[in-house]
């Protein structure tokens, strides 16, 4: 029998359902990851399971009973949906799993099955095109964790950050297509933030995140630098779409701290209608699922603010999702390492 190649396909999680019980579990995983709150152990572990979940569960909760639908998660069943289309591409000869880094499917039960699948490589595919150590950095982790466990461990190839690949950005434009800049007054690139201590945590002592040259021109050096890739990705987009520099900005959501990577996005959208921009088109290219932070808080919350400001019309364009050009795309960066 020929030996085939397994390939694991991760996203980031998602709650079982949006039940508080659900979520509780969800979060409890997720932010009790020193990479994700990077304090020691002992104070994230009281400040998680004794703060910040019985403060927020039954918050989250509602918020996923509003992104809940009747396939469930959206994040989980377009990562299944991507899975399935790169498993038709590939053929015979690959095992393609979907896997989760919190919660179901977790890494461990798809590398088991494509384990036991008799396989001679695995490739594992992190779908987050900027790295974060948050994300890509803690699914690595993970799964060196589970495949040092084995007795066998077949050779073993990573996928990189894609920020910056033609058939990624090709694949974006692809889905934007629908969706015309020069019908709105600005575009919006966001992108879920960060601390501002974890990007200084990848560059020399001292070096001076919030002033760094990445946020005017691109700096191959610091492939790795979150900030770094997603003011690129804006870039290559802008320029694909003939986007004029003083027609987007770059903004960062989700956050939950004081020092986190600036500009926020929920202030600067409050401020848009002000500044005679009614009509906004928003991009979110470090999701390539939609999910909470697409669907919920800039589909519903972010338009809410927009509006009640003065705005006109928000627009969110979808994520890449099960796109047939994103698989290609995925099918491609799998093959370029076999």
């Amino acid at each position: 029998m020929q030996s085939k190649t397994g390939v694991l396909l991760v996203n980031l999680g998602t709650p079982d359902s949006p039940n508080p019980r659900h979520v509780g579990k969800y979060l409890a995983q997720f932010l009790n990851d020193g990479r994700v709150i990077d304090i020691p152990a002992i104070p994230r572990f009281f400040l998680v399971n004794f703060i910040i979940i019985p403060f927020r569960v039954f918050r989250s909760s509602r918020l996923y009973k509003m992104l809940w639908t009747d396939k469930g998660s959206p994040l989980l069943y377009h990562t299944d949906s991507l899975s399935k289309k790169v498993q038709s591409r590939l053929g015979e000869k690959f095992i393609v799993k979907t896997a989760m880094r919190y919660q179901h499917p977790s890494i461990e039960s798809s590398i088991n099955e494509i384990l036991h699948s008799g396989i001679h490589k695995l490739i594992v595919l992190p779908l987050y095109p900027q790295y974060a150590s948050s994300t890509t950095g803690s699914t690595l982790e993970e799964v060196y964790r589970i495949l040092k466990k084995k007795n066998d461990i077949p050779e073993i190839v990573t996928i990189g950050p894609f920020y910056n690949q033609a058939n990624y950005l090709e694949a974006l434009m692809d889905v934007s297509s629908p969706y015309s800049h020069e019908a709105y007054d600005h575009v919006l690139f966001s992108f879920h933030g960060l601390p501002v201590r974890q990007l200084e945590r990848g560059h020399e002592k001292d070096f001076d995140c919030e002033n760094c040259d990445c946020r005017k021109t691109y700096l191959p050096r610091h492939f790795y630098c979150y900030q770094n890739a997603c003011f690129e990705t804006a870039r290559s987009m802008a320029a694909k779409l003939s986007i004029p520099s003083e027609k987007y900005t770059v903004a960062f959501q989700s956050r939950l701290g004081k020092r986190w990577m600036k500009p926020y996005a929920e202030p600067l959208i409050a401020e848009l209608p002000s500044k005679g921009i009614k009509k906004l088109l928003v991009f979110s290219p470090a999701f390539v699922s939609d999910c909470l932070e697409t669907i919920v808080e800039i589909d519903y919350e972010y338009k809410a603010l927009f509006m009640e400001k003065g705005g006109e019309k928000l627009t969110l364009v979808p994520s890449l999702n099960d796109n047939e050009q994103w698989v290609d795309a995925v099918a491609q960066f799998i093959l370029d390492k076999t």
